[in-house]
């Protein structure tokens, strides 16, 4: 019994320290706005008794009557709680006075309080302080009395504030006393309560723990299992097995080429993989002596596969389009790439200038591009496209096809240029696991049914085993397509659709870049970089950089882009002479009239701000406009203050990632816009809308005056998300979600093998 008292003195001893001091805090708030009421009150009846008056004084003023004024003072001073009353002239002059004023409360130091208390002078405004004497609290209050804004002298009035003090201590000792009863009150109610939860608690435990309700829990074998407990172990089971997977393949750890393979070879059994992209990993093309080359183009998709295939191997099928990628292939239109390594085969499909034109600039670039990007250029859809769009659809199902190891293969189909693709492959190679990965964004529903074939082209996606996007909302926005233009089976929660009794799964899988990026191999420092560049440039060994890598599209927020650094030195003119933005663009779609626009555009951009902030001797924006080898680029992205990526609408972003990946001397700021996939994951770039160039622009100043440790602080962070969440492990989490369906899917044919023997031998 002692010991469950001291425990109650324990909680009730804090408890009632801390009611006590609220106490007092609550009566000193409620005094000192109590005292605030009052005195609003008392000169509110101040301002009355003057204002009724004031005809009356005005007239006695003018005539000199200083008896009658002071008649009209006694009248003011019956009024209640008024003690004295006086009129002053504006020199400070007694004119009249009814009543007694203590000493110090003349004229002349009236006006020296008042003035004293409103630290402004005296402007003739009404004014009042509160003064402690030795009977108690006395208000003075000081108005002024005006006959068409010309001073006549002011009106002193004495009020008696000692009630005031009674009231506080009367309304302090009743807050006291209220918290108290509900301290009193709370405490022994929390006791009650916790000791009859606690008998509670205790009581269902041992009912837990004492196996007695029948039925309540099942045997499996030696095991013994609470069946309500079931649907948590069913989760954490899944938890445990996706962390399992995830960790699986050369010990877990990082992803990096060397997990990425044995991954491919212990859930995949080593089988090579088959990737189809309209962009070809490189480009052969004639140097001006005649000799042959090879480049990589510019492009997120090749930056981000062509990683994989050297660690997975296998084929790229893909649209042989440079000038002498015929020259290079075998009988079978392969090649072994990269030169001079032969990680992989590089299949390539050859196109008619008519098949081009209306399958890759026709529908896919100016129809499903616009259409998924959603950056106010309107789509165009010929019906002649769409035919050529399923024709080339099929000519790559062709080539897959042959290049086919067996019956069941693994491919994968990259992008928008392939929505049919999936279900050719199906038709053809009813076991094959097909997973498509959508690289741009998927518009909402409404926006996608701007497209006159929109059934045959989820249709077409449905024939995937896996659909994979780089976000969750990209996903949601898929299976509300489904919704509105198919009659499909959608399990939301699974993330799932069934077609025909196929299902697929839908899928994010945030792309990335390799890790460690293998153009920092032999890559020059970052000092050196900083050098060399401004060398180039022609700028000062001090100036400050900026830079931005991409095609020429209209996605990108190019244009506004610049216009930002514009306003940048309209805002900042610390920067005029200081700053250059450098922007690296690759020619792309230039057999698109909006593309050409575009071009025309930005260097008229350019050329306006050149001429607005520039002279001889300074360019503000430097355009080059060429294709630029990945060493070259991360040159510049080594060299710069800060990179700005300004898309307007982008799946994902990749020249973000190889931004940080090229940091290794954590320096540098990251730009990015909010309308990125990467704006989800690089959280510590300054995230942007480049719609907003007054946003825009001071993202810029503050780029350029951060410190270096808080670009230390910000780059450090952003580059051990890319270290983790690199293309490897990309490809990997997609790779492993193909060996789980892969192994589903033979399970269920020789089940279905298993049953038709079965029948057969029954029949």
């Amino acid at each position: 019994m002692r010991g469950a008292m001291r425990q109650v003195f324990r909680f009730l001893l804090p408890l009632l320290v801390v009611v006590a001091l609220l106490a007092w805090g609550a009566s000193t708030t409620v005094s000192v706005t109590s005292r605030g009421w009052f005195e609003k009150d008392v000169q509110a009846r101040a301002l009355l008794a003057v204002t009724g008056a004031h005809d009356a004084l005005v007239t006695h003023v003018r005539s000199g009557d200083r008896r009658r004024i002071a008649s009209v003072l006694e009248g003011i001073a019956r009024a209640d709680r008024i003690m004295a009353a006086k009129l002053c002239s504006p020199s400070h002059a007694t004119l009249a006075v009814n009543g007694i004023f203590p000493a110090g409360f003349g004229c002349e130091e009236i006006a020296a309080r008042m003035r004293a208390s409103t630290a402004i002078g005296w402007q003739w405004t009404p004014t009042q302080q509160t003064t402690s004497l030795q009977g108690g609290l006395v208000h003075a209050s000081a108005i002024p009395l005006l006959d068409d804004g010309e001073p006549l002298g002011f009106v002193v009035l004495l009020h008696d504030m000692s009630f005031v003090d009674r009231r506080e201590a009367a309304t302090r000792n009743f807050t006291i006393i209220a918290f108290a009863v509900v301290a009193v009150a709370a405490s022994v109610m929390t006791v009650l309560m916790a000791r009859f939860s606690w008998r509670s608690w205790t009581a269902e435990m041992r009912r837990l723990l004492s196996l007695v309700r029948p039925g309540a829990w099942e045997h499996r074998g030696d095991t013994v299992r609470r069946k309500e407990f079931h649907p948590l172990l069913s989760d954490v089971r899944a938890l445990v097995t996706s962390l399992a997977a995830e960790q699986s393949g050369s010990g877990g750890g990082t992803w990096s080429p060397e997990r990425l393979h044995q991954t491919l070879k212990s859930r995949l059994g080593g089988e090579g993989v088959i990737v189809v992209a309209n962009r070809e990993p490189y480009i052969h093309d004639r140097a001006p002596d005649g000799s042959i080359r090879a480049l990589r183009p510019a492009s997120g998709l090749v930056t981000a596969l062509e990683p994989v295939m050297r660690a997975c191997s296998g084929v790229w099928v893909a649209h042989g389009s440079g000038p002498a990628d015929r020259d290079v292939v075998d009988a079978h239109d392969r090649v072994s790439v990269p030169p001079g390594e032969d990680s992989y085969v590089l299949r390539r499909v050859w196109l008619t200038p008519e098949e081009e034109k209306g399958y890759y600039y026709g529908f896919s670039n100016e129809g499903l591009w616009p259409l998924c990007h959603v950056v106010h250029t309107r789509p165009t859809f010929r019906a002649d496209d769409w035919l050529h769009y399923q024709a080339v659809n099929r000519k790559f199902a062709d080539a897959i096809c042959s290049e086919a190891q067996g019956v069941d293969p693994i491919v994968l189909v990259q992008d928008y240029h392939f929505a049919l693709l999936p279900l050719m492959i199906r038709e053809r190679l009813p076991r094959a696991t097909v997973l498509t990965f959508w690289h741009v964004p998927w518009p909402n529903a409404e926006q996608f049914g701007i497209c006159p074939w929109p059934r045959e082209l989820l249709e077409g996606l449905l024939g995937s085993s896996i659909l994979g996007f780089h976000t969750q909302q990209h996903c949601n926005h898929f299976i509300d397509a489904l919704d509105r233009y198919l009659e499909v089976r959608i399990d939301r929660e699974k993330q799932a659709a069934v077609l025909g009794g196929r299902e697929t799964l839908i899928r994010p899988y945030p792309i990335s870049v390799d890790w460690p990026n293998r153009w920092l191999e032999g890559a020059a420092p970052v000092p050196e970089c900083r050098r060399t560049v401004r060398q180039e440039l022609g700028l000062k060994p001090d100036a400050l950089l900026g830079v931005g890598v991409d095609r020429l599209d209209y996605t990108k927020g190019i244009e506004e882009r610049l216009m930002a650094v514009g306003r940048l030195l309209e805002r900042f003119p610390q920067y005029r002479g200081r700053f250059t933005f450098v922007q690296l663009a690759a020619p792309s779609r230039t057999a698109i009239e909006r593309y050409r626009q575009l071009d025309a555009s930005i260097e008229a951009i350019a050329n306006r701000i050149n001429e607005q902030f520039g002279d001889r001797s300074y360019q503000p924006i430097v355009l080059l406009r060429a294709h630029h080898e990945p060493p070259a680029v991360f040159r510049y992205y080594r060299a710069a203050d800060v990179c700005y990526v300004s898309s307007l609408h982008d799946g994902m972003n990749l020249v973000a990632k190889e931004f940080v990946a090229a940091r290794d001397d954590e320096g540098g700021v990251l730009m990015l816009s909010r309308f990125t996939g990467a704006a989800r994951e690089l959280t510590e770039a300054l995230l942007v809308n480049p719609y907003d160039l007054e946003d825009a622009s001071a993202a810029f100043a503050i780029a350029l005056s951060m410190s270096p440790d808080e670009q230390r602080e910000r780059m450090r962070a952003m580059r051990m998300f890319v270290a983790e969440f690199n293309v490897y492990r990309w490809a990997g989490r997609m790779l492993t979600d193909v060996a789980s369906v892969r192994q589903r899917d033979r399970l269920t044919n020789r089940l279905a093998v298993l049953f038709s023997a079965t029948e057969d031998l029954a029949s």
